[in-house]
This record gives C-alpha cells, sequence and structure tokens, in this order.
C-alpha cells in the first residue's frame, strides 16, 4: 500500500477519521465505536503500517536513489538501532509521513509484510480513486494543530504536484499563529541514556519483533484516548513526555533548532508562503504577551520558550515587511519573558555561530532604527517613550549576554576583594538627614540578567562578535541624556532608561551619563556641608580644595588628600578646587588640568623608582622593588579617580591589564602580549617548542628578576622551585605561574593600594556598569587621535572673528601645518591638555575670539572655557610666529 492509497482506505489509521473527506468517512464514524471487528481491523492496520515504517528505517525500500529522507536506502541516511527505529516509526505513523514503495530489488525484504496485509486490504481493493480524489482529501489538513519537519515536506510536496500552496499557507497561518500550535511543533526526539542504549545492545530479533507489536498497540492506544491526531495539548498540561523538561540542560530546550532551519529554508524562498509567517507573527505576537504578562504561562510550561526559538530562525525579520506591525509587537511579547527565561535562551544562544548571532543582532538593530529615523524624537518626544524601541533593547540585551557568554570567557582569575571596605563619610548622607534610606549604598548596580547567568562583561576576552556592534548610533544621537538619566536613578517601572543597557550606547553617550552622576554627587556634597554648617556650626567648606607650590606638588597634594581620605574620604566626591601658591588663578576647570599633568609627569619620573618604563612599549608598570610607602600609590589612584570625577583627561600610559585589574580580573599569560611583549614571546616559543624542554631549555620553576640598581632577585614559583625542572608536561603550569607573578604576586602591596585610591573615589559611581576596560582607558587618557579638521568644523567664533575671516583662514592653514608635537603644544595651551576628548577633538568646542588689533602681544588663552584670545595680526607669518612663542613657552596662570 502506498502513501497515497492508506489515506483513503477504509481501513486506514485515524487520521483519516476527522478529515472531513465525504459521506464514506463519517457513515464509518458511528460503526467504528460499536463494532469491535471494525476496531480491532483498525488496530491491525495501524500496526501493520509502523511495521512498515520500521522496515523502511531498518531495511529501506531498495531504491539506491531513494529521495525519502526516512527511509534507509536514502543518500546520507544515518543509521539506527532498532530501539531507535521502533521509536521513530510510531513517530512518522503519527505524523502520517511519507511511505516508499517496494523496489523491485527489495520485494524479498518485504514479503512478509505485504503477505500479512493482503487481507486487510482486500476490503480496499474493489474502491479505485483516482489522482484528484487523492487529493481532494489532502487539502484540507485541518487535523493538523502542529508540525514537524517530515509534516512541511509531505504537505509541500503534495502541494507543488497541484502548484496549489494555499493548503500549505493555510496550516502555516493556523499553526504559527497558535502559541499552542507552536510550543508543540518541531520537537526534537529524546536521546537515549546510557543505560538504555547498553540495553539496547544485548537484544536479539525476537524482541525486537515483541516491541515492534507493542509500539503498535501503544500507539493505537494512544489514538484511541486522543480526540485528534495531532495530539496537541494545552499549554501546562502536556503529556509527561513532551513536557517533561526537566531533563534538559540549562543551555537546551525541547526544539529541534536544526529542523527548524531547514524547514525555513524550504519555505521562505516561496513569496506566498513568506506572507503567512509575517501574518501568523502579527496574530500570535499580542496573545503572547498577554499569557506572559497576565497568565504565567513560562512557569507552567517552560516549553513556551520554544516559540521564541523558532520564530527568531526566520531569517526574513530583518525584512522592511516586518518592521513596521510584526516585528515591534513580537519584540513586546519577548521582553515580557522572566528572567530565568531570557537567561535560557541567551545560554541556547551562545551556542549559535558568529554568524547567527549577527543576524539576530542586526534583526533588532534594524527596527531600532528605523524607528529612530521615522520618528521625530526630542525633549518632549523622547526616544524613552516609544515601546517598539523599548522593547527591540532589552531583546537585544538578551542576544548582547548569548554574544558574552559564547565569547572567549575567562571567569576564574578574578581580584581578591579588598580586606579592608573603602571608608564611608562619618557624616550623614542628605537622604539619611531627611529621613530616606542611602541608594545603591553597597555600590554601583549589577544588571539581573549578569547576575542570572554567573558571569560578567569584563569576564569575556573576545566575543562571539565585536561589542561595537551592538551600539546605534542613530540612537545615540537622539536620546536625550539628562532625562535618560533620571530615570537611571529613579529606577521605576514606568519609564525605561537606556543606561541599564550600555551596551547599545557610544562611549561619548555613557561619558555625559557618568558626567551627570558626577556632577549631581559633588551638589549633593555641597548641600550637605552647607547643612551642616547650618546645624552644628562647622566651617563652610562645600568644595575640594588643594592648595599646592609647583616645586613640592607630590608631597603637598599628598598630605592634604591623605588627610582627606582619613578624615572624611566623602570630600574626595566634592567638586576640586586647585590653587597654585603664588599664582592668580581662579579654578574652573583649567588649573586642575594643569595641576594632574604636573602630578603624573611627577609621579612616571623613572627617578623617582614608582613606576618602570619599557622603551619598546613606552608604557609603565608598577616597580616590585620600589622604596615609595603605600600612600604614593593610594595618591596617584586618588589622582586617576579624580580625574575621571572632574572630567579631566591625563597622560598616562599603562598597558591594558591595568585596567582590567581596576575592573577586578586579574592579569594573565594573554596579558603579557602589550604589558611586556619580550617576555610574552618567549614564553609563547616555550608552549610551542617541539623537542624536550627539559633537556633544551634547563628551566626550572625559579626566576629572576632585577631590582632597582640591577642585582639579580630570585623567587620560586613553587616550593623548592630551584630544583624542580620544566618539562613538555609541566610547561602550561609553568607559563601561567610566571605570568601570575609578573603580573600579580610581584606588584601586589603597590597595586592594591592604587585600586584603593581609585576606589576611594568611584567606589559609589555607575563607573564599572557602564564602560569596559578598554573605555577606562579612554575616560583616563583621552583619544590618542587628533583630528583637527573635526577641530576646525566644530569651532565657534567671538568678539568680531567668524569662519570666513581672512585671519582665521590664515590661523587654521597654519594650524595645519604644524608638526605632531607642535599640535600636541597647541592643544596644552588652549585647553589645558594634549589629548582629545572622549569621542575626538570634534567633542571638544573651542571658541576663538578677537582680543583686539595687530599688535605684539601674545595670544592668551582660558583652558577652563577652551577659550583662545587671538588678536587679529597683519600677517600670516607673524601671526604664525607668535603662536610658536606662546605654546613653547606657555606656563603658570595669571588673572586677566
Amino acid at each position: 500500500m502506498n502513501s497515497d492509497e492508506k489515506e483513503d482506505c477504509e481501513c486506514a489509521p485515524p487520521q483519516a477519521k476527522t478529515s472531513p473527506a465525504g459521506g464514506a468517512d463519517r457513515e464509518y464514524e458511528e460503526p467504528e465505536i460499536e463494532n469491535p471487528e471494525a476496531s480491532r481491523m483498525k488496530r491491525a492496520a495501524a500496526k501493520h503500517l509502523i511495521e512498515r515504517y520500521y522496515h523502511q528505517l531498518t531495511e529501506g525500500c531498495g531504491n539506491e536513489s531513494c529521495p525519502n529522507s526516512w527511509c534507509a536506502s536514502s543518500v546520507g541516511f544515518n543509521r539506527m538501532d532498532n530501539n531507535t527505529a521502533a521509536v521513530k516509526a510510531l513517530e512518522l505513523y503519527k505524523v502520517n509521513a511519507k511511505l516508499c514503495d517496494p523496489h523491485p530489488s527489495k520485494k524479498g525484504t518485504a514479503s512478509a509484510y505485504l503477505e500479512s496485509t493482503s487481507h486487510n486490504n482486500s476490503a480496499c481493493s474493489d474502491r479505485k480513486l483516482n489522482h484528484k480524489d487523492v487529493n481532494s482529501v489532502r487539502d484540507n489538513f485541518k487535523d493538523v494543530n502542529y508540525l514537524t519537519e517530515e509534516k512541511v515536506y509531505e504537505i509541500l510536496d503534495i502541494c507543488g504536484e497541484k502548484e496549489d500552496y494555499s493548503p500549505l499557507i493555510r496550516v502555516i497561518g493556523r499553526v504559527f499563529s497558535s502559541a499552542e500550535g507552536l510550543v508543540q511543533s518541531f520537537r526534537r526526539s529524546k536521546p537515549h541514556t546510557k543505560e538504555e542504549l547498553k540495553s539496547l545492545q544485548g537484544k536479539d530479533e525476537d524482541k525486537d519483533e515483541d516491541e515492534k507489536e507493542a509500539a503498535a498497540c501503544s500507539a493505537t492506544a494512544m489514538e484511541e484516548d486522543s480526540p485528534t491526531s495531532s495530539s496537541s495539548s494545552r499549554l501546562g498540561e502536556g503529556s509527561s513526555g513532551d513536557n517533561d523538561v526537566q531533563k534538559l540542560a540549562p543551555d537546551e530546550v525541547s526544539v529541534d533548532v536544526e529542523a527548524v532551519r531547514r524547514v525555513y529554508d524550504r519555505l521562505l524562498s516561496n513569496e506566498k508562503i513568506e506572507a503567512a509567517f509575517l501574518n501568523a507573527l502579527v496574530y500570535l505576537s499580542p496573545n503572547v504577551e498577554c499569557d506572559l504578562t497576565y497568565h504565567n504561562v513560562y512557569s507552567r510550561d517552560p516549553n513556551y520558550l520554544n516559540l521564541f526559538v523558532i520564530v527568531m530562525e526566520n531569517s526574513n525579520l530583518h525584512s522592511p515587511e516586518y518592521l513596521e506591525i510584526a516585528l515591534p509587537q513580537f519584540c513586546k511579547a519577548m521582553s515580557k519573558l522572566p528572567l530565568e527565561a531570557q537567561a535560557k535562551l541567551a545560554r541556547l544562544w551562545s551556542h549559535y555561530s558568529a554568524e547567527q548571532i549577527r543576524r539576530m543582532i542586526e534583526t533588532f538593530q534594524q527596527l531600532i532604527t528605523y524607528k529612530v529615523i521615522s520618528n521625530e524624537f526630542n525633549s518632549r518626544n523622547l526616544v524613552n517613550d516609544d515601546d517598539a524601541v523599548v522593547a527591540a533593547t532589552k531583546c537585544l540585551k538578551i542576544i548582547y549576554y548569548a554574544n558574552v557568554l559564547g565569547g572567549d570567557l575567562d571567569v576564574e582569575h578574578n581580584e581578591d576583594e579588598d580586606e579592608e571596605p573603602i571608608p564611608e563619610s562619618s557624616e550623614l548622607t542628605l537622604q539619611e538627614l531627611l529621613g530616606e534610606e542611602r541608594r545603591n549604598k553597597k555600590g554601583p548596580r549589577v544588571d539581573p540578567l549578569e547576575t542570572e547567568l554567573g558571569i560578567r562583561t569584563n569576564d569575556c576576552r573576545r566575543p562571539l562578535v565585536p561589542f561595537e556592534e551592538f551600539v546605534n548610533e542613530p540612537l545615540n544621537e537622539v536620546l536625550e541624556m539628562d532625562k535618560d538619566y533620571t530615570f537611571f536613578k529613579v529606577e521605576t517601572e514606568n519609564k525605561f532608561s537606556f543606561m541599564t543597557c550600555p551596551f547599545i550606547l557610544n562611549a561619548v553617550t555613557k561619558n555625559l551619563g557618568l558626567y551627570y552622576d558626577n556632577r549631581i554627587r559633588m551638589y549633593s556634597e555641597r548641600r550637605i556641608t552647607v547643612l551642616y554648617s547650618l546645624v552644628q556650626g562647622q566651617q563652610l567648606n562645600p568644595y575640594l580644595r588643594l592648595k599646592v607650590r609647583r616645586e613640592h606638588i607630590i608631597d603637598d597634594a599628598l598630605v592634604r588628600l591623605e588627610m582627606i581620605a582619613m578624615e572624611n574620604p566623602a570630600d574626595l566626591k566634592k567638586q576640586l578646587y586647585v590653587e597654585f601658591e603664588g599664582e592668580q588663578g581662579v579654578d574652573e576647570g583649567g588649573v586642575s588640568k594643569e595641576f594632574f599633568q604636573l602630578v603624573v609627569e611627577e609621579i612616571f619620573n623613572p627617578d623617582i623608582g614608582m613606576f618602570t618604563y619599557d622603551e619598546g612599549t613606552k608604557l609603565f608598570w608598577f616597580n616590585p622593588s620600589s622604596f615609595e610607602n603605600e600612600g604614593q600609590y593610594t595618591l596617584i589612584g586618588i589622582v586617576l579617580g579624580l580625574a575621571i570625577y572632574n572630567n579631566c583627561i591625563l597622560d598616562v600610559h599603562f598597558p591594558m591589564v591595568v585596567y582590567r585589574k581596576l575592573m577586578g580580573k586579574k592579569g594573565t599569560f594573554r596579558d603579557l602580549a602589550d604589558a611586556n611583549p619580550v617576555l610574552y614571546q618567549s614564553l609563547k616559543e616555550l608552549l610551542e617548542y617541539e623537542g624536550s624542554v627539559e633537556e633544551d631549555m634547563m628551566i626550572t620553576f625559579q626566576i629572576s628578576q632585577t631590582d632597582l640598581f640591577g642585582n639579580p632577585l630570585m623567587y620560586d614559583l613553587r616550593e623548592n622551585g630551584d630544583k624542580i625542572p620544566v618539562t613538555n608536561e609541566n610547561r602550561k603550569e609553568f607559563v601561567a605561574q610566571y605570568a601570575d607573578y609578573m603580573l600579580n604576586k610581584s606588584v601586589e602591596k603597590q597595586f592594591k593600594a592604587f585600586r584603593r585610591g581609585f576606589h576611594m573615589v568611584t567606589n559609589e559611581s555607575p563607573l564599572k556598569y557602564l564602560f569596559r576596560p578598554e573605555e577606562i582607558e579612554l575616560l583616563i587618557c583621552g583619544s590618542r587621535n587628533l583630528d583637527f579638521l573635526a577641530l576646525e568644523e566644530t569651532t565657534e567664533y567671538d568678539g568680531g572673528y567668524n569662519r570666513d575671516s581672512q585671519i582665521i583662514k590664515e590661523f587654521w592653514e597654519t594650524l595645519h601645518s604644524f608638526g605632531e608635537e607642535q599640535k600636541r603644544l597647541f592643544l596644552q595651551f588652549t585647553t589645558g591638555t594634549d589629548r582629545a576628548p572622549v569621542g575626538g577633538l570634534g567633542k571638544l568646542k573651542m571658541i576663538i575670539a578677537k582680543n583686539g588689533p595687530d599688535t605684539d602681544r601674545l595670544p592668551t588663552s582660558h583652558t577652563c572655557f577652551n577659550v583662545l584670545l587671538l588678536p587679529e595680526y597683519s600677517s600670516k607669518e607673524k601671526l604664525r610666529e607668535r603662536l610658536l612663542k606662546a605654546i613653547t613657552y606657555a606656563k603658570g596662570f595669571g588673572m586677566l
């Protein structure tokens, strides 16, 4: 009996019972319930069909070019054991899968089956249905309430024969618009346990026949108990087999993802079928959103996650047709997933390839970009209020953490927490004075999804897809950061803050958010000081004032900052005001910039011995044999923290491992690549050496270093290390311990003091939450790229100058002709630092103001406000000469 005949036979399996194929079937339904003989024949027919599927899976039809993927004779068929074949035969029977005709060369193998079925098929031999009658039965498929890969292909083949795809479109519309149907679709077969596989090996052929018969009887019983052939169940009330997700791993779901991909590949090439997916998603999404919001459906049936996995495999989701309605609604539904469901999706998707992750990123990014450019967002119409943008950003967060999990992770090497906590202010905060709890008392927040997954962004050495691809520039351009920061701090459920998804923000936008946080903290400390001065009669001191001498800047700053750190660390969070003794400078930012520059120059001076300098890399590193006390290292940590806190840029040159260590990660072998490239290359060659390490190199677990005076210092990486040779077997351990000593243990005392000073200023800041280590370096050191064309584009003019003034044209021609060092001197003269801010020189907003007619006076500047005061010189040569003299010899401050 071929597959066409078995659907139209009166003794066919129960699938034919529910299809409205005509009166013959309806007349057959009544006696089926009451007539025991008809019921027995029905069970026998089901048994024989399952046996035929079983023979097809184990022996094949004999046709070497058989196109049926569920036939042992087809090319590429994966052989299975007898028990697996019996289970699969039952599944194929349930979905009414395609059966092959026995090939002439294989008829002997199927003869037993043909003889056994000849009697049961005699009732059908009198009925001769033509091809049209067969298709009329199959056109409806109203009994299909969920899909499998085989069922889709079967319907597709039938539609292809008639060149009418409307039945398939109706089935897709029905299943893909139903959460219940989609959750039950494309389930993967359960893998056998080790015990089951072991028992399979001892089974003989007689036992296999018994298993087939039992499977057939079981199938018949299931069919009689089920009202429809689909066996679909209500969500939360599914069969114990399908919905038993306790046996799944945390990163597994019960849907067969590969099968879903193959189905999409076959179907999406047809435009009419593609439209069915689109329309079904529009109907599906609101119901899913309702289920997740009000019915707590995921906790009752974790398989509910399957529908999100299936929909996200649609490679056309980013198409324009989806962007208007379907995708925004789906994102809203997906954003309602509970935290544990989001974590499971992230774990599942972390196993995807970089291309698959990138496709999903592009899907959500295109929706965000489309919504941003098609609306006019401003301070009154905030992008934060656009549900589609917010929902897509929340969905993108799941992909972001999948990208982190799937990358190169290092979750082991974490810096130890400080033994002594950062001392809190002895004074009450403003909130406590007003009887309120202090927010974020334990430090900055941590993303809940990050906690659920048990990883941090900083644990990821290299993600699957670069972090930069998650940044959405159009969104950054329309985001009102002052409003967004307010929502971030208030933490209400009604208002979404994009600062809770910092991966989508660029460094400039995040730096602005950090600036607002720092300023508000400064104002808060100022108000507290004023309140105490009024209530307790204390001296009014609303600022962090430092009065230093240029000749003794380190000693003066160290003494003052140490006193503040001991007495009241909260004063470090006040706005900084620096005064140079004997100079008439009002600090509106420019004096502080020079203070930081001078402190850095002094403290990084190799003659002092706090840091060593590598001529090859041009980088500084902590000197493990320094004579300086820990207070000096605490000072430079405070200086770095204050620079970030007061939005100043420092000319410091640390390897990236320093910023990783500040963010809580220890240095490892791979960090030596930029911290000590010569040592890194030597150790790398040791790891790759193909000969005998012990005999050829004669290295032990004892290493040597030199102190400040060039004397060798020996250190044992292991106890009695000088007696333990490095071999091919233990060389990885040697390399790891060598790197750990160089980057961590040898400078542990110095770095802990440095980190402690840094955290004194930044411990309550969202710095760690918002920025990655490479972005921290950008905050402290500024951009290395000096684009003076961008500076020219953004410069403003005052006092009678404009962009078309002759002297302004000559000024820019002169400046562009300067060398790299002269350009840095000009930046130092005008802004107080020779580095570009975060985002480049285009973010500097320099002003050039007219300072009188032609004169022999030099140009001057207000570094606090980035203002250059330029007289209207009579010639380009005079302008160049006066400007070069000013930027070369400028030092100190004076009242203007």
